[in-house]
């Protein structure tokens, strides 16, 4: 076994490797940019060396400083986690002739399927069901669009090197297969240096459901279910699941069968995800296979006991598997929750800054092991508590950190599990409450307003969700009416405590005894709900006007920014901050101001006048930090609804901002090149 290794990568899943290296007792080495030194993964690490400045294309993809770091350190073998250097075979190639193990698959193997189109071709050859498509090198606009409309439209443009939702679009007509070649060429180049693009028809209705593949250099190799990532955005996986709840026992297996035949035709070793698209009739066609560990591999560790990382380690070491097929049990369900630094009130748009409050909830230990009589421990181990569910968080973030335009947003990965796909939604319900992240946007009340959603729910999403479900962009969420109810009798309890707390401040009350008010009114999402609050010392009881009542209790204090109420012996679980006349409430994805007034003080306040929004609606505003790559039009320009105005390249993705109704360009204020903020004026219309 290694003594040390090298994690050529950084982020969540360099804390990741770290965890299960420590746990086996390998010695880590960490690398980091300018804009990494004081990252978590660089804390974590044994030792660390830099690289290079913040830019990836200057320190993490840039194979030589790599090897040095391995050389300088004395590293035997390399994790590169996911991204970057993780497909490169030339990386693969550079570690080989220095004699240092590649704690992933061979070179063959990634030039094979890390090649869209070439792992299409070897697909076919190999039994493997594909989609139709053209697998030929496209040269430019054009032939993109003459390809699109002999294959037939819908199609999807992707890129050749491509991963991770980068360098793909979806085009229904030539005009948008045009662009999108465009886009996805350029995005290509920026993310993989590898601008090759190719096409293929674009399943309706289509479900991704992928395989996690498993080989030793041995010649075994077996198949760990399957991981369902239908709830995407821009091709780019949010909420991940294991089991699918499509699936059944004949098309798992073999769906897995056919990943195990591809992995053993271009003889593959270690940890790796073959892709497929299922359709509404459980017809599946391969898409591609990441020749790496996936960002959402947890929910296959936490269904069936197996620590991926730990064994690529033992495989990279000349180990056996010590998995066979008929080993692997697939018991309980799992959740991955993609937390992103991407603000889902502005169309999901990156978002960076200085992470003010970060406080992921307690991790518990997780899922039963492949023999089902013992447990696997939060990953990395520690005091965790074993629990009926689990909650497990893979980040690498921290209180007091920032979140950098340089890289890829996502800030953790929470995951849960039950002993149902019931129990593992309402645990995740509980634990996206739990997490109090503030100073940045985030999609934390997008992803809870997912685990609510009755398509999800049921099962029956699709790819197309976030563009069905919320084709107009996601506003928030309007709470059902009895949930509604035992928020404003958690919140009228709430009050009561904080009156209380205020009175003693002021110094107003006698003997420490003051009449708190029992009647009041709460405002709340469009209601004014009257109540009657009649307090304890277990709790409240909060009577509406109907004559029901709720019964509350909780240990909330005033300042605490998390209140845990149980409402009716029904868990609540908000994000409280004080404002005037109530509280802000968040919780299940719904932001809610929260009034509380006395009869007398709510008769005054339906006579206040709303405060207006200022008008923009001749401005174009940056929506997000990023750099200006592209100005489509000039000024005097007329321009149509819809048609493409700047193009901003943030965090590794190229936003293309569009007109939203016809009008005159009348001034340009900023320059291609130019860094803008979030707000920046781009420019003004007549």
């Amino acid at each position: 076994m290694f003594d040390k290794i090298l994690i050529a990568n950084r982020g969540e899943i360099a804390c990741r490797v770290i965890k299960t290296a420590r746990r086996m007792g390998i010695a880590t080495v960490a690398v980091y940019s300018d804009a990494d030194r004081n990252a978590l993964h660089v804390r974590m690490a044994d030792e660390a060396i830099h690289i290079g400045p913040a830019q990836a294309n200057q320190s993490y993809i840039v194979i030589d400083k790599v090897m040095q770091a391995i050389r300088d350190s004395g590293a035997e073998a390399v994790h590169p986690g996911y991204g970057f250097l993780s497909e490169n075979p030339k990386f693969a190639a550079a570690l080989a002739e220095a004699g240092v193990a590649f704690i992933g698959p061979p070179q063959a193997a990634i030039e094979a399927m890390g090649d869209k189109i070439t792992s299409k071709k070897l697909a076919d050859e190999a039994g493997v069901s594909t989609v139709p498509g053209h697998m030929g090198l496209i040269e430019d606009a054009d032939e993109a669009a003459k390809i699109a409309s002999e294959i037939g439209y819908p199609v999807m443009i992707k890129a050749s090197a491509g991963g991770g939702g980068k360098g793909m679009r979806i085009a229904w007509d030539d005009a948008e297969a045009r662009e999108g070649f465009q886009s996805s060429k350029n995005e290509a180049a920026n993310s993989f240096g590898d601008d090759r693009i190719f096409i293929e028809k674009f399943v309706t209705q289509p479900r991704h459901i992928e395989i996690q593949v498993l080989a030793d250099t041995h010649g075994n190799c077996i198949y760990l279910g399957e991981r369902e990532c239908s709830i995407q955005r821009r091709n780019q996986k949010v909420i991940e699941e294991a089991p699918s709840p499509f699936l059944d026992e004949d098309t798992r297996r073999a769906m897995g069968e056919q990943a195990v035949a591809l992995a053993q035709a271009v003889n593959y070793t270690s940890a790796g995800t073959v892709e497929f698209i299922v359709d509404g009739d459980r017809n599946f066609y391969f898409l591609e296979m990441n020749t790496r560990l996936q960002v959402e591999h947890p929910v296959t560790e936490l269904i069936t006991g197996v620590d991926l990382v730990e064994e690529m380690i033992r495989v990279a070491a000349g180990e056996k598997l010590r998995l066979t097929q008929g080993d692997v049990r697939l018991t309980g369900w799992a959740m991955e929750s993609r937390l992103y630094a991407e603000d889902p009130y502005r169309g999901f748009l990156p978002s960076i800054g200085r992470l003010t409050r970060y406080r992921p909830p307690q991790e518990v230990a997780a899922g039963p092991m492949h023999d089902a009589g013992k447990w696997l421990p939060v990953v990395g181990g520690g005091d965790a508590p074993v629990g009926e569910t689990a909650t497990r968080n893979d980040t690498g973030v921290f209180e007091g950190g920032e979140i950098s335009m340089y890289y890829d947003p996502m800030i953790a990965k929470l995951c849960t599990w039950g002993p149902d796909r019931d129990a593992a939604i309402e645990a995740m319900r509980l634990a996206l409450d739990r997490f109090e992240l503030e100073g940045i946007g985030h999609n934390l009340p997008f992803l809870s307003a997912v685990m609510d959603h009755p398509t999800f729910v049921a099962g029956e999403m699709t790819t197309a969700f976030i563009a069905e479900e919320y084709p107009d962009g996601f506003a928030g969420v309007d709470l059902s009416d009895a949930h509604i109810d035992r928020i404003a009798a958690a919140a009228a309890a709430m009050n009561r405590v904080a009156e209380i707390r205020r009175t003693r401040i002021s110094g107003r009350m006698d003997n420490h005894e003051r009449r708190i008010g029992t009647d009041w009114v709460v405002f709340v999402q469009g209601r004014e709900i009257r109540v009657i609050t009649d307090a304890d010392r277990e709790g409240a009881t909060v009577r509406f006007e109907d004559g029901s009542e709720m019964r509350v209790t909780s240990d909330w204090r005033p300042g605490q920014p998390l209140a845990i109420v149980h409402v009716d012996r029904v868990p609540v679980v908000m994000k409280v901050a004080r404002i005037t006349g109530g509280f802000r409430i968040r919780t299940r994805g719904a932001d809610l101001p929260v009034k509380i007034f006395s009869p007398r003080q709510a008769e005054l306040a339906r006579l206040m006048p709303e405060k207006e929004d200022a008008d923009t609606s001749r401005l174009l505003l940056c929506p997000m930090p990023g750099l200006v790559v592209k100005l489509h039009v000039e000024e005097g320009a007329e321009v149509q609804d819809g048609q493409p105005l700047c193009t901003i390249e943030a965090m590794k993705m190229e936003n293309i901002l569009r007109a939203e109704k016809k009008g005159v360009v009348s001034k340009i204020n900023a320059s291609e090149g130019d860094s803008l903020a979030v707000d920046e004026i781009i420019m003004e219309f007549e």
